[in-house]
This record gives C-alpha cells, structure tokens and sequence, in this order.
C-alpha cells in the first residue's frame, strides 16, 4: 500500500493561478492601506485557492512484477564449430539456475538459428522479437552467449537494461579459408577470364612455409593442383571449355588443427556464352526469303554475318564476265577454305551449282560439317533441279534426297510426334491457327529426324547430326510468309532462332540433355529427351551417398524432379549415360566466411549499455545487482539492473478539502477577518 498526493483541479490552473494573483494584490492593497484583517484575508484566499486545486490523497494497493533477464543462446552453423556448443550448454545452465536463485526474477532463453537464405547469424533479429513481446520497465538485463560472429548488428533494437556476451571459442582456435573475390556469371567461351583468389589464415595459425595446395575441378572432372601463397591475391585466368552452365570447384586440403574444412571450397557456377556468333549466308538469288533470313540474323548484336547473292546466273548471256559482276571481288577461296573454320553456322538459301562454288569448296563444307560445324539448306525449287547442291560433295551431309518434284499447293506446316518432343520446334504457340505455305520441296529423309511435315505429311524440316556437326534441312522457302502475316502467319522468327542456335549447339536447344536449377537447397532436375520413357536419375551427394529418383513427365518430352540437398556442396546427376553436376548453397556459406570467435563486432554496442563481454574458457562470470546507470561489468562479474515493476491493483482517492469542511474555513476566516477590522 502506497500513499501520495495529487491534485484533481476543478477549472484550468491558469485561471487558478489568475485568481491567485488577484487575491495577492487584493492582500498587498489591505496591508498598504494598514487595514488589521488582511492576516485573515490571505488565509481565506488560500483556502479557496487550495479548494479550487482539489487535492486527493491516493491510496494504490500495488503488486511487484518480476525483473525478466533475456539469455540469448546462438545456435548458429559456426556454433557447432570445436566444443563451443559443450561451452554454451554448461554455461546456460548454470546462468539459467544463478537466475532461478535471484529473487523476484524470471529467465526468457531465445535460441537464434541460421537465417534464411545464408543470412548468418541473426542475433539481433531474435532479440528485437523477443523484446518487443516483453515489458521493457521489466527487462534487468540481456546475456548473450555467442562466438560473436553476428551478421544483422544494424537491427539492433532499442535495449532499456545492460547487455553481456558470454564467448565461446578458444583463444588457440585457428582456420584456413578459400575466398573468391570476383566471379561473374557469364564469361565468353574460349576466352579467359580472371578470378581473384585467396587463401588465408586466420587466429592463432601455426607456423608453415607459407604455401598451400590449391586443387581445381570443373564440372565434377579429375582435379588439377597446384602450390599457391597464402596470404596473398591470386590472379587466376580461367578458359570456360562449353558453353551454358560451368561448375568450377575450387578447394584447399584441410590443415592439421583448423577448426573446420567447410570453407575451404567454393563452387563458382558461370555461364559459357558466345562471343559472337559467326554466320555465312549464301543466297542463290534474291527472293523474298533472303530478307527474311539477313533480317533475322542481323536484328541479333551478338551475330557477325557475312552474306553474299548471286545477282545474276552464268546463264545469261550479255558477254559480262563473272568474275566482273560485283562491285569487289568475293573472297571465295579464302571463305571456303582458309578460314571456313571461323563460321560458327553456314546457310544455303536456294543456292544451286553455276560455277560459283567450285566442288572442291563444296567438299571442304562437307568436311567443315564432319568437323562440328553447322550447315543449314532452305530448299526452293532450285533443290529439286538438275543443278541442285544434292548433285555435289554436300550430298554425303544432307539428310534427304530430293524427288525432283516441287509441289505448287497451299497447305498448313505441321508439327510431327518427335517434333513435339524436340526443342527446336516443341511448345510453338498457336499451332492450330498458323497460316499456309504455297510451295514444298519433295524429299526423301535418308537419315536425321523429321520435325514438322507438309503437303501428305510429307517431310519439311529434318535435323541431323553428322559426324561432329549438325546439317538441317527446310524443304520450303516460303517460311517468310508467316513473317508477312499471310493467312494469319506464324512464329517465323522464333522457329528460324531457335534452328540457328540447335545448329550452333547452344545447350538449352540440345534433344537430350540432362540438367538440374538449383533454389536455395532445392534443386529441380530435368531430363528432356526424344524418348518416351527415362530411367530414374541417380543423385551423388557431396558424402559420396546416392539417392535414386524417378522422373516425372511433365510435358512432351521434359521430365522432371524434386530434390532437397542436405548439405551444401557439390551434386553429381546421372541418368542413361547423361551426366551433369550442379552446386547447392552459396559459393562460401556466411557462417564459415569468418569462424574464429571474436569480440569486435558486438563490444561498441555492449559498451554504450555499460555491459561486458567475457571469454567462457576463462570461467563463468559471476553475477551482481547495479542501480541504473552505474556500470553493469567489472572484473569477474555482471550486473543486471532491478526494475522495480509493479502491477496497480487498486485505487483509493480521498479529498483532503471536503466542501463543508472549505466553507467553515473561508466563512469563519473572512468573519474573523472584518471582526478585527471592525474593532478599530
């Protein structure tokens, strides 16, 4: 039970104290003017003026709330480093039972985990939460017992009571790291690029030559090592050798004593583009397919195309020698066999024999195919004459004999069953509503696939693989209508896109591949193919164990699965002689960036609340009660401050001036005072 004074006025205490001032000068004037009462009328006037205040004496029937201590215990990744989770086990318990002990006192113990999305140790979140659930008149203090690696300080919330850290970890830790300064995600295949690497030693390192054995993979493949500084920036230039994704997996051998060997790899994943994609257009005469053809390829900056016509035939006779009939002299010899190699894709747009390119060109082309190059034949009726590039060295690449026959009949272009699982020509929007081709090529597939058919269903475009090339072959050169919007038209330029870069070998277009993206430590693995069942897919983990999955169809020719990695690393796929690897997890996980405990990151903070940090290995500090503001640390001790909280039952208020009581006074005081007056 508690006692106090207050004041419960009934008009506003400016007009109190107006009437305060009048009843001053009213006393002042009786005293000036000599008259005997004015004692009695200064008495009157406080009355009223303290009648008007309406002072209360209040009676609070109060119940004391506990002080909360908030224990924070970090069981983040680099806490299970060493024997730090045995350090901050032994040391919560005994806090938590010193706690216990403490009268009038409760514990709250927050546990922080890894934050998402390797966020680190979040610390401050944790205690912002707890905090903002908690009464701060009744927080007497905040322990944390952490190696002090805390990565979210910029969330640290307003605290209202000392704060402490309890450090794990042992001053003769010691770890070696990987660190990869720079790596891009794109890099141009073929050419290097240059990551910056270091390897560094950190806490109390034992002495050494200075070097260590640095050990590069890529893609999951035998690893090549080599001796490197430590301490110091590495230059390292590295050459992509395919294009689309490269892991590159770098790694240091664990050194005897370091407290952990979980950074001492790191997994770059970078995508192999092209430079510029090489193109040779060779039109046999100009027709309204060419330009449909050096539109498509010259919209792409990242195409260099090189295109010639014939303007005129051999045949016409007007006495002009062709060797005169360009401007300049095409450089034939030099296209079609000096650097031939140089073209990353060669098109055929209705070209026929006429002594421009001589066989042995021609033959040099077919070599170039054999050899990984790409030749792509757009058929028109010069295919099915006397004069067609079939009658010449080509012909052992092509993937159809023509019939000599040209079909003049509308008809609307279709996707066949192996088309609809091929990427090149799989998932073309609005099939059903594509508009007609007025002419075909009759061909006979001799090898390759048929991806979309014509008149009769006769084929249209085939694929095939040669040797270490690609050849496709269009038996139509009426593909620019649908680019004109005729009969509604078509995906002209997306069909002639992904055709050039199937022929250019870019990964996404390859018929059967087996890849996986990662989010996270989710990966969904994918397997596209011409076939109409797969196999399960065979996982390796970073451990070494396997985890067999089967694939799910999803769409025509794409299956698909779901897997949760346990653990950051490397994961090798294979499915029916497909291989791939993908890496789970960041390419050095932010717990273990820096793992030997430390005090720097958390002392300004613990200092600006009077509080200290302490090292478990040197004892459990013991724990003291300081007033507020005083310093909450000293040597072998803690302060937690009491709040003095308290929870008000009830209320009594009793007026100290009840009206009769205030009319008495002021009556009898203003009588007495003109009683006085009147006896002079």
């Amino acid at each position: 039970m508690t006692g106090t004074l207050v004041f419960d006025p009934s008009i506003p205490w400016v007009a109190i104290a107006v009437l305060g001032a009048l009843a001053l000068a009213g006393v002042v004037l009786a005293l000036w003017r000599g008259l005997a009462g004015w004692g009695y009328r200064a008495l009157a006037a406080l009355v009223l003026l303290g009648a008007l205040a309406g002072p209360v004496y209040q009676v609070e029937d109060r119940a004391p709330l506990t002080d909360i201590v908030v224990m924070v215990e970090d069981r983040s990744a680099s806490q299970m480093l060493s024997d730090r989770t045995m350090q901050m086990d032994e040391a919560a318990e005994a806090l938590a039972a010193e706690i216990a002990a403490r009268p009038n006192t409760e514990l709250r113990r927050v546990t922080v985990r890894d934050g998402e999305g390797d966020a680190g140790t979040e610390l401050m979140t944790a205690l912002s939460s707890v905090l903002a659930e908690e009464p701060s008149a009744r927080v007497a203090g905040i322990i944390a017992l952490s190696d002090g690696r805390v990565h979210d300080m910029e969330r640290m919330p307003d605290i209202p009571a000392p704060m402490h850290m309890l450090m794990t970890g042992r001053d003769t830790d010691w770890d070696r790291r990987l660190i990869v300064r720079n790596a891009p995600a794109f890099a141009i295949i073929g050419e290097p690029v240059t990551l910056t690497l270091r390897i560094e030693d950190s806490g109390t390192a034992p002495a050494n030559d200075g070097t260590a054995t640095l050990d590069i993979s890529v893609d999951g493949g035998a690893a090549q090592s080599f001796a490197v500084p430590v301490g110091q920036d590495i230059e390292l230039p590295v050459t992509l050798p395919h294009g689309g994704r490269n892991v590159i997996e770098f790694s240091v051998p664990e050194a005897e004593g370091e407290i952990t060997e979980r950074n001492n790899t790191a997994l770059i994943q970078m995508n192999g583009v092209r430079d510029r994609l090489r193109v040779l257009l060779v039109s046999g005469e100009p027709h309204p397919g060419g330009r449909t053809w050096r539109n498509l390829l010259k919209s792409d900056s990242s195409v260099d195309l090189v295109h010639f016509t014939i303007l005129r035939p051999p045949e016409k006779q007007d006495g002009v020698p062709v060797g005169e009939l360009s401007l300049i002299a095409f450089p034939t010899r030099e296209l079609f066999l000096e650097k031939i190699d140089d073209f990353d894709l060669i098109i055929f747009d209705r070209y026929k024999r006429r002594g421009i390119l001589p066989a042995i060109y021609l033959d040099n082309v077919a070599n170039y195919v054999s050899e990984g190059g790409a030749v792509l034949v757009a058929a028109g009726p010069d295919f099915a004459g006397a004069d067609s590039i079939y009658r010449s060295p080509l012909a052992r690449v092509l993937p159809a004999e023509p019939s000599a026959r040209v079909i003049e009949e509308k008809f609307r272009p279709e996707i066949t069953d192996i088309g609809a699982r091929h990427p090149v020509t799989a998932d073309l929007q609005g099939e059903e509503t594509w508009g007609s081709w007025l002419r075909q090529i009759d061909v006979d597939p001799q090898a390759g696939r048929v991806l979309m058919s014509g008149v009769d269903e006769r084929p249209l475009l085939i694929l095939d693989r040669v040797g270490e090339g690609r050849v496709a072959l269009l038996a139509s050169d009426h593909a620019w209508l649908w680019s004109r919007g005729y009969d509604g038209g078509g995906p002209q330029l997306e069909l002639l896109r992904r055709l050039a870069h199937w022929m250019m070998k870019e990964p996404e277009l390859e018929e059967e591949a087996l890849w996986a993206e990662a989010t996270g430590q989710s990966m969904r693995i994918i397997r596209r193919t011409l076939s109409d069942e797969v196999g399960a897919v065979t996982v390796t983990g970073p451990d070494g164990s396997t985890v067999e999955l089967p694939l799910e169809e999803v769409s025509a020719g794409r299956f698909e699965a779901l897997y949760d990695g346990p653990e950051i690393g490397l994961y090798h796929l294979a499915e029916g002689g497909h291989e791939a690897v993908i890496g789970l997890g960041p390419a050095a996980p932010r717990e273990f960036e820096e793992t030997i405990a430390t005090a720097d990151i958390m002392e300004p903070a613990i200092a600006r609340l009077r509080g200290g940090v302490f090292r478990l290995e040197d004892g459990l500090p013991g724990i003291r009660t300081v007033r507020e503001g005083r310093p909450a640390a000293g040597r072998g001790w803690i302060g937690l401050t009491p709040r003095g909280a308290y929870e008000t039952r009830d209320v009594t208020q009793s007026p100290l001036l009840p009206a009769w009581l205030v009319l008495l006074l002021a009556s009898t005081l203003i009588v007495g005072g003109w009683l006085r007056e009147g006896r002079r």
